[in-house]
């Protein structure tokens, strides 16, 4: 950061940590015993679609990546587009196997960033419900190196249970980095995975 930034008021952003991902087995557990919310199984990676030959085999190689355990049994991760236009892939493990999610969507956005694609990415999410079965997503924020929860109401209304999201980030304030710019927070309706 140079001097015309500072008197300009201007900071760096923070760079991306990807291995954060990997504290969210652990704290999946935190978050069942404070609010008895536990993993579907299912995450996904949102990132901003990119024309052109090197992006669509960049793609490949991570359905190639992914899919490679589809013959013993697992679940072929899928690519969608949203109103938005973003691209979304939804990787599904079992409901326990936490980690071998997070491997995977690290594993992706890894290969995004490394293969010069790191600034249209933009979060990456991990799903969980309760007995009632309401959802819950730990959002991670690529470019802030953060995460926060959301939580929709049940129904059809794009509402949010705020009070839900409060909850979380108290009982996991020691096991992630989360967010504490609450107008970061964004929703993600709809986003698969959730």
């Amino acid at each position: 950061m140079g001097l015309l930034d500072a008197i300009l008021g201007r900071s760096k952003p923070v760079r991306p940590d990807l291995d954060q991902l990997f504290a969210i087995p652990s704290a999946a557990l935190t978050l069942q015993a404070a609010t008895g919310f536990t993993p579907t199984g299912r995450g996904s990676v949102c990132f901003a679609g990119v024309e052109g030959g090197g992006f669509a085999r960049l793609q490949e190689d991570v359905r190639e990546l992914l899919d490679a355990d589809t013959e013993r049994g697992g679940i072929p991760v899928e690519f969608s587009r949203d109103a938005y236009g973003y691209t979304w892939l939804l990787a599904t493990h079992p409901a326990d196997d936490t980690a071998g999610l997070v491997n995977d969507l690290h594993a992706v956005n890894t290969m995004l960033q490394d293969g010069g694609f790191g600034p249209h990415l933009l979060c990456s999410l991990i799903g969980f419900r309760n007995a009632e079965g309401r959802s819950l997503a730990l959002v991670y924020l690529y470019k802030r190196g953060t995460f926060y929860p959301f939580a929709p109401l049940p129904g059809d209304a794009e509402k949010r249970d705020n009070q839900r999201e409060l909850q979380v980030r108290g009982a996991l304030g020691d096991d992630l980095r989360v967010e504490k710019d609450l107008s970061r927070w964004f929703p993600v309706w709809g986003a698969p995975g959730l």
